[in-house]
């Protein structure tokens, strides 16, 4: 009879691991889209891997400018599109490393909009939002990496997936975007 009782305390034990392993980053995601909301920059800033965030962004940003440089058919045959993509991610680089904060990582989560580095500065107040008007859908993309896909109703095509990655085993920070807009 005591060792039935231990081996389902056991099982119970693993069950409830799990289970918190497994939700850890719904809870991560749901404190970082709370605090995004209620603007709560210290709080924001324990959710958030900033290095690892900027260098991301860096990285679909400048895919992003290369890809609509491309399509501009004046920067393609003015000759100086190569100029401007070997330029670009060094005016980037410089932009995404002043240009994300808590702040604007809060109003990436409410507007479902990466920052733009050709307008610096604060973002328009027009544009904050409660974030009541953003889909998001919520996947494990690996067992470390976890995915909020934000999407505007006002725009379905376009998508903003928060990449959460695992610290140790049940803390996960804000660490990658991945940007998907439809072509233009």
């Amino acid at each position: 009879m005591t060792r039935k009782i231990l081996i389902g305390v056991a099982v119970a034990a693993v069950a409830v691991f799990m289970l918190a392993w497994a939700a850890s980053p719904i809870l991560a995601a749901k404190a970082l889209i709370k605090a995004a909301k209620a603007g709560d920059e210290r709080r924001i800033e324990q959710l958030v891997d900033f290095p690892s965030l900027r260098a991301s962004l860096k990285d679909e940003l400048n895919d992003e400018l290369v890809a609509r440089m491309r399509r501009d058919p004046r920067v393609v045959e003015s000759g100086l599109g190569g100029l401007g993509m070997m330029l670009a991610p060094m005016l980037l680089s410089g932009a995404v490393d002043t240009l994300v904060t808590p702040e604007v990582v809060a109003n990436m989560v409410t507007t479902a909009e990466a920052p733009d580095p050709t307008r610096p500065g604060d973002p328009d107040p027009a544009d904050k939002r409660d974030g009541n008007d953003i889909h998001q859908s919520w996947g494990y993309r690996s067992l470390n990496e976890f995915a909020v896909t934000l999407t505007d109703r006002d725009r379905p095509d376009d998508h903003l997936a928060l990449i959460l990655e695992r610290r140790g085993l049940f803390d996960w920070k804000l660490a990658a975007v991945d940007l998907q807009s439809a072509p233009a």
